[in-house]
């Protein structure tokens, strides 16, 4: 029986262990915060990235620049621009436009704002379902400082990326509020909040698949597969007791137990908005031209082995990072595939071993492995073999796994919560100096590129990239070797050739840059870039004075566009310089005749009269001289040039 005022007291020790929770929970949070906004402070103040995906989304982009209108908003829900259907994408970069107008630093501020925000949500759902407030915060601070992130926060054009990451994690706290008590309405929260995340990047179309995850660990919803006889919910009572008394109540999820095949009905409309979104993103891709199957599908097999493999790899080795990693040209060296499919399948034997004692490292390992899967390169979008942006939201896994399997290693050494402070502290400030450094390459375009260019080999985008970076800058002779790179590295491709063509005509090798745009023009295949082509040839012949190649260049573009001012004012000008030269270098009627057709056509009506009796004078019955200037003496010389 109770003393008198022990139910008072045990209420209040009670309420006291939970109000200090809270204040932990609260501080950890303000932390996550703050260390990624001061870690990230110096992405706030980079350019965009005008020549890689910012001049899409946001430079170059009309309806996002007219902010937050209605005709935004409808262009948004149905186009598939940039090769993506992500409308609240666009109505995100749209509301940055709106409230930022093109400083780039309020569009980066929202990036960091969002990953801030991502981190603390990571926290506050994994102490949710686990209780473990040192585990979870290492989780969220690994991933809120990992330098295989920066890409996706510092990059503009990466916004759908933490976004989409943003409603994932939004919707896993809606599902754990559903699993607390099953309801229609809790449920549709579920939904709501996967579309979102759906109209943010089609990316997490393996949520439902992750819910299936967590029902096994570690929320413990799958009946059976947790078996709880009654000595052991004695003891797991017991437990939680104890833990409640270190962590304060209501740490873990008191849920009932589910067979698997219902579990697997209850997510069916989620999976039916994933195989939706996966139609829609298949059908813009495809429509915007980022579906390519050219790379047969052995070797696409062979790129998303070794991909896992590296995605491990520089998870907990990050350096030589890059924006861009190029796909081989042919296969992948034999031992490099071997090793990675042998690491593939070597961990996921032994987590499947671990799968009763360490549940966490099938989980992270699975939620690693199939959250990867849309973007692994078996369906090959993109001409990357792999990406950092990609690694976003998948190493959680490997971070929990990571995080979970270091704390019982410890305990089971019972190091002291003095030397885990300690460890965790270096491996964070390591990580955070390598951030740093990868965030410095985001200050402009010409960085970004030579850092790539530095780390990866033969990468033909990298070349062309940062060959076009250095031309904006002004610095065009330097450009002249990155642009004959990109040629030696890929010689079929036309884009490398016509930006080989221009780069040697603005530094003044005006022959070498014909030669090129000879080689590009037949192998072009789009009409308006073929046309311009043609047009920028006529220049360049008319520049070392060879008329006949500059008219026929000329003509050729207005072939194909007869509506290219450019060319119709470059041909008029050949034409006059060839007609001049002619009457001057072989006086004849017949030079003279067409030297007066084209001063008429330039409007030059005094000039052309004169041309045309030096015709006759050449050729009295030259019937065609005699009716033109009969014609122009008809007419007033009014708006001729004197």
């Amino acid at each position: 029986m109770a003393k008198p005022g022990e139910g008072g007291l045990w209420q209040r020790v009670e309420s006291t262990l939970l109000t200090s929770t809270w204040k932990r929970n609260l501080a950890i949070c303000l932390l996550l915060a703050i260390g990624t906004l001061v870690l990230y402070s110096p992405a706030m103040g980079h350019p965009f990235i005008f020549n890689y995906d910012d001049d899409c989304y946001v430079i170059n982009n009309a309806h996002v620049q007219a902010g937050v209108v209605w005709k935004t908003a409808s262009w948004a829900l149905t186009s598939h621009e940039c090769a993506n259907w992500h409308p609240l994408t666009w109505l995100s970069h749209a509301l940055d436009a709106e409230l930022y107008g093109m400083n780039p630093t309020g569009h980066h501020v929202t990036n960091v704002l969002l990953h801030a925000l991502n981190a603390v949500l990571l926290f506050l759902l994994l102490m949710g379902a686990t209780g473990a407030a040192g585990r979870s915060f290492l989780v969220a601070a690994l991933f809120a400082t990992h330098p295989f992130n920066v890409e996706s926060v510092a990059w503009v054009a990466e916004r759908k990326n933490v976004l989409s990451t943003l409603f994932f994690l939004l919707t896993l706290a809606a599902y754990g509020w559903y699993v607390l008590k099953p309801s229609v309405k809790r449920y549709a929260a579920v939904v709501a909040l996967f579309v979102l995340a759906l109209a943010s990047k089609p990316m997490v179309i393996t949520l439902p698949c992750v819910l299936l995850l967590l029902d096994f660990w570690p929320l413990k919803r799958i009946e059976g597969w947790d078996p709880a006889s009654p000595q052991k919910l004695s003891r797991d009572k017991n437990k939680n007791k104890n833990k409640e008394e270190q962590h304060g109540p209501g740490f873990v999820f008191p849920v009932r137990q589910i067979r698997l095949s219902r579990l697997v009905l209850e997510k069916l409309p989620l999976f039916a908005l994933s195989a939706a979104s996966a139609a829609v993103t298949i059908f813009a891709q495809r429509s915007g031209g980022a579906l390519h199957l050219v790379l047969p599908l052995g070797v696409r097999l062979e790129n998303a082995v070794r991909a896992y493999a590296m995605y491990v790899w520089k998870g907990f080795c990050p350096v030589r990072l890059a924006v861009f990693y190029p796909l081989p040209g042919s296969t992948f060296g034999v031992w490099q595939v071997v090793l990675a499919a042998l690491f593939v399948v070597s961990v996921s034997v032994v987590v499947w071993l671990q799968r009763k004692s360490r549940p966490y490292l099938i989980i992270g390992w699975l939620w690693f492995l199939g959250t990867l899967v849309p973007v692994i390169g078996l369906v090959q979008v993109g001409e990357q073999s792999m990406a950092d942006r990609y690694a976003y939201l998948p190493l959680i896994g490997i971070f929990v796994m990571t995080v979970w399997g270091a704390a019982d290693l410890a305990d089971s050494r019972q190091l002291t919560f003095r030397s885990r402070a300690r460890v965790s502290a270096i491996v964070l400030a390591i990580l955070a100096v390598f951030t740093s450094d990868q965030i410095r390459y985001w200050r402009s375009a010409v960085d970004l590129w030579a850092h790539t260019v530095d780390v990866t080999q033969d990468n033909f985008v990298g070349e062309e990239n940062l060959g076009a970076a250095l031309m904006a800058s002004d610095r065009s002779p330097e450009a002249v070797p990155h642009m004959r790179n990109s040629v030696r590295i890929r010689p079929s491709d036309p884009s490398g050739h016509l930006n080989l063509a221009g780069v040697l005509a603005l530094s003044g090798h005006t022959r070498e840059a014909i030669t090129e745009y000879e080689t590009a023009i037949p192998r072009v295949s789009d009409p308006g870039i073929r046309a311009e082509a043609f047009e920028t040839l006529g220049r360049l012949y008319a520049r070392v004075g060879n008329y006949a190649k500059s008219r026929t260049s000329y003509q050729q573009a207005l072939q194909i566009n007869p509506e290219l001012t450019t060319a119709t004012e470059g041909l008029a000008k050949v034409e006059f310089s060839d007609a001049i030269r002619n009457a001057a270098e072989a006086p004849s009627a017949e030079h003279y005749l067409r030297l007066g057709q084209v001063l008429q056509q330039a409007g030059r009506v005094p000039e052309a009269q004169n041309a045309y009796r030096q015709a006759l004078k050449l050729n009295p019955k030259l019937t065609e001289a005699q009716k033109a200037l009969d014609a122009l003496n008809g007419q007033p010389p009014a708006g001729s040039r004197q």
